[in-house]
């Protein structure tokens, strides 16, 4: 399965509840001023957004299991968790298959 740039920021935007953009801030020109911190800000974003649904899906656990909890908060949590994860591992492998292109590049 192959996911595009595109996609792994429209799936980014779908985790943070946030609606894309027409510009990606990733995309924007050097002189801009706001690709500087654009993809850098993004993943650090995602990956803080990832372990909060983590923990609360952990914490959620607990509470379930001490009895404390319902049963449905653990499904959604953990649902929750999943989806940002799947996420993070999307822009992951995106940025490693990039990475790899430009190593193949000639000079």
């Amino acid at each position: 399965m192959s996911i595009g740039a595109f996609d792994a920021t429209a799936a980014y935007g779908r985790a943070i509840g946030g609606v894309a953009s027409s510009k990606p801030s990733g995309l924007s020109p050097a002189g801009d001023g706001e690709a500087a911190g654009g993809f850098g800000e993004m993943v650090s974003n995602l990956v803080s957004d990832t372990a909060g649904k983590l923990h609360s899906a952990e914490q959620a656990s607990i509470k379930q299991v001490a009895g404390k909890g319902d049963l449905i908060d653990v499904v959604t949590a953990i649902g929750a968790a999943e989806t940002a994860l799947d996420t993070v591992v999307a822009v992951r492998d995106r940025v490693v298959s990039a990475y790899g292109e430009i190593m193949r590049m000639q000079i």
